[in-house]
Formats: structure tokens, C-alpha cells, sequence
């Protein structure tokens, strides 16, 4: 019981199939880009990202050491894959907290 506490091998896979996707619809070098296309273009990819965190968080117990791994996980694969500082640590506290709150019910109580 205790050893799946720290089990974080699907959370990997699932974080690792996230920056994938984020590096194919927004490649790093994609960041600096601008325009209204390039902004509704963010806000599906990121919209999508975030739902999908969302959906994983509702559907998976992840207890305080898995949602630190997931964060800590997400800012190094996204800083090896070559975003800005700026853009990892935002990103990384938008899907910390898309984790946690989603963690939650709509009641707020903790489940």
C-alpha cells in the first residue's frame, strides 16, 4: 500500500505525453510569435492541455508526493525541451493548480 504512494509511473507517461503535445501544436520557438491566430491558437492547445489535466487529476487519487512529482516532472521536461524560464514556471503553476483544484470536487472539499 505504502509502495503505490510513491508509484509515479503512469503519471510520468501521462506528463510526457502532455509536453509532447504541447511541443507539436506550440514548438518552443513558437513562443514568441503574435497575432490573433497565434493567440487562438494558444488558447485551444492550453485549453486542451489543461482540460486533459483536469480529467486525469479527477480520475486518478494523486496524493501531495504525486501532484510535487507532476509539477517538478512538467518544469523539467519543458525546460529540456527548450522553453523560455518564463514560460515553464507559468505553465508549471497553471497545471499545479489545475491539479489541485481539480483534485477537488465543484464543492471544494477535498475527496
Amino acid at each position: 500500500m505504502i509502495a503505490g504512494w510513491f508509484d509515479t509511473k503512469e503519471l510520468d507517461a501521462f506528463a510526457d505525453s502532455l509536453v509532447a503535445e504541447l511541443v507539436e501544436r506550440f514548438p518552443p520557438a513558437g513562443e514568441r510569435a503574435a497575432g490573433q491566430k497565434t493567440f487562438d491558437k494558444l488558447r485551444r492547445t492550453f485549453g486542451a492541455t489543461f482540460d486533459k489535466v483536469d480529467a486525469y487529476a479527477r480520475s486518478h487519487k494523486l496524493n501531495v508526493f504525486r501532484k510535487a512529482h507532476f509539477a517538478n516532472h512538467m518544469r523539467w521536461a519543458l525546460k529540456e525541451a527548450g522553453y523560455a524560464p518564463e514560460f515553464v514556471s507559468t505553465m508549471t503553476q497553471e497545471l499545479v493548480a489545475h491539479v489541485t483544484l481539480a483534485a477537488r470536487g465543484k464543492d471544494g472539499k477535498k475527496r
